[in-house]
């Protein structure tokens, strides 16, 4: 299998592709699923970032790399106000293939990532209020590209990531948010990085693909009153580095990522799990094949889902429809491990990543309904 994702930490390499970029069949944009337009670019050019969306309707932006070995303990923030980003506190550490979640209290945790040769157990807060970082209690496991997941009384779940290249984990721990403290959770029935975990209606987590000796179609559900993870359907492809949103009627979509063949391997294919029946069935394709995707797929207003990155194409998931469009405009390439978030307005904000090199942008889009 071909072991490229943002960075292959112990040789800390990234493998390229000039070709076999995936399935492309691009369709005109149509009418009604909105535009990409260019922003103004980050103060600095990063990949692997977080990017958080705080409650003053500023958006955290932080870590990441700037390319390989290059790692940020800095972060800036987006004003949609002004539609500039501004310098803020930096972490503790540089770090990438990090977690960042908001917490009910209002502030922002950053967890784990890729520090050097391996992964990380150190966790920080962000406060918006003072604009600083402050080093909290450790995980229990280093972890690089861990998920984690607010859960209805506001705790997280952090699941699985690496300890070190080569050696995914299959634990799981939870962030207590009154104490800023972790503990052990029940393990996943298999160890898995590059997944993606989305929070069910029914307040359960589902996980899906991924991969550790090889790319996974399982998915496992995570049930925080019992705090066990339980085996359920399996998709119909095996994939990793793919994205997942939650659909308004409560269905997922798991949409894109890469087979074993990694840059040769993009998917196009996309499915739709159903927490009622615990079975995957097939959605429309995606027009462009793409993999390194940001984590979540936006939800707008509409119910559509904004899937981008890994093509210089976005498109929308209608799920009355089962199909995707191209919305207008392209960003400038394939960036790679570029962030996705919903600001207040219901636009979105594209920033960042790395297209078939090592040198991340700090280019940025909105894409606008």
């Amino acid at each position: 299998m071909i072991r490229s994702r943002l960075l292959q930490v112990a040789g800390i390499t990234i493998t390229f592709a000039l070709a076999g970029m995936g399935f492309h069949a691009s369709q005109p944009p149509v009418s009604g699923v909105g535009s990409l337009a260019s922003a103004a670019p980050m103060l600095a050019a990063r990949s692997g970032h977080t990017a958080t969306l705080l409650p003053n309707g500023k958006v955290l932006v932080a870590g990441g790399m700037r390319k390989n070995q290059d790692f940020y303990k800095s972060a800036e923030l987006y004003d949609p106000a002004t539609g500039k980003f501004q310098p803020t506190g930096e972490m503790s550490l540089g770090r990438v293939g990090h977690t960042a979640v908001m917490l009910p209290t209002g502030k922002v945790l950053i967890a784990g990532g890729w520090v050097g040769m391996g992964g990380t157990d150190s966790a920080e807060l962000y406060d918006p209020a003072t604009g600083k970082f402050t080093v909290i209690a450790k995980m229990t496991t280093p972890r690089g590209g861990p998920s984690a997941t607010v859960l209805p009384n506001g705790d997280a779940l952090i699941a699985g990531g690496e300890r070190r290249d080569n050696e995914s984990l299959a634990t799981a721990e939870i962030f207590h948010v009154k104490t800023l403290s972790f503990e052990p959770t029940g393990s996943m029935h298999q160890a898995r990085v590059s997944h993606t975990a989305t929070l069910l209606a029914d307040g359960r987590v589902l996980i899906a693909g991924g991969y550790a000796s090889s790319v996974e179609s399982g998915a496992e559900l995570y049930d925080p009153k019992s705090g066990t993870f339980s085996e359920t359907g399996s998709m119909g492809t095996a994939r990793c580095k793919s994205t997942a949103g939650l659909l308004s009627d409560g269905r997922v979509l798991i949409a894109g990522g890469s087979d074993s063949r990694g840059w040769t391997g993009n998917l196009s294919s996309a499915e739709i799990y159903d927490p009622g029946t615990g079975k995957f069935s097939a959605a429309g394709l995606l027009n462009d094949g793409r993999f390194k995707l940001p984590d979540e797929a936006v939800r707008l207003a509409s119910g559509k889902l904004l899937v981008a990155g890994g093509s210089k194409e976005a498109e929308l998931f209608d799920p009355a429809r089962g199909t995707f469009a191209v919305v207008g405009g392209q960003m400038s390439d394939r960036w790679h491990y570029m962030s996705e978030t919903k600001l207040s307005d219901g636009s979105v904000l594209l920033a960042g990543g790395y297209a078939n090199n090592d040198q991340a942008t700090p280019q940025t889009w909105i894409y606008r309904p």
